[in-house]
C-alpha cells in the first residue's frame, strides 16, 4: 500500500467560497477513484509557525494507482483551486509497511 501525503500553505485571500468548492471536491472523490483506499483531509489545528494550511492523505494500492488518480476526472478540477491558491504545496508518496516502531522516549523537531 502506498500513502499519498499533500500539505497546503495557501496565500493569503484564497476565496472562501473557492475554497469550500475545494473541500467539497475532495469529499467527493471518497470511493469513486479506482485504486484509491481511503482518503483523509483537514484544516491545520495548532497553526504554529511551522505548521502548512491543510493537509491530504490518501491511500493506494499501487503506485500506478496513485497516477490513475493524478489525472482523474474528479480530481483535475481541484487543481484551478489549489495551485493558484498556495504559497506552496508538498507531497510525500512511501510504502505504507516500511514503518518502524516509536521510541519509547520523543522529542519535539
Amino acid at each position: 500500500m502506498i500513502r499519498h501525503t499533500v500539505l497546503f500553505k495557501f496565500k493569503p485571500g484564497f476565496p472562501a467560497a473557492d475554497k469550500q468548492a475545494w473541500i467539497d471536491g475532495l469529499n467527493n472523490m471518497t470511493g469513486k477513484i479506482p485504486g484509491m483506499l481511503s482518503l483523509s483531509h483537514g484544516a491545520d489545528v495548532l497553526h504554529t509557525e511551522r505548521s502548512f494550511d491543510y493537509a491530504i492523505v490518501a491511500d493506494f494500492e499501487t503506485v500506478e494507482d496513485i497516477a490513475v488518480y493524478n489525472t482523474h476526472p474528479l480530481h483535475e478540477p481541484l487543481k484551478a483551486y489549489s495551485f493558484p491558491n498556495s504559497q506552496q504545496i508538498l507531497s510525500v508518496d512511501f510504502h505504507q509497511g516500511d514503518t518502524v516502531p516509536a521510541p519509547t522516549e520523543t522529542t519535539q523537531s
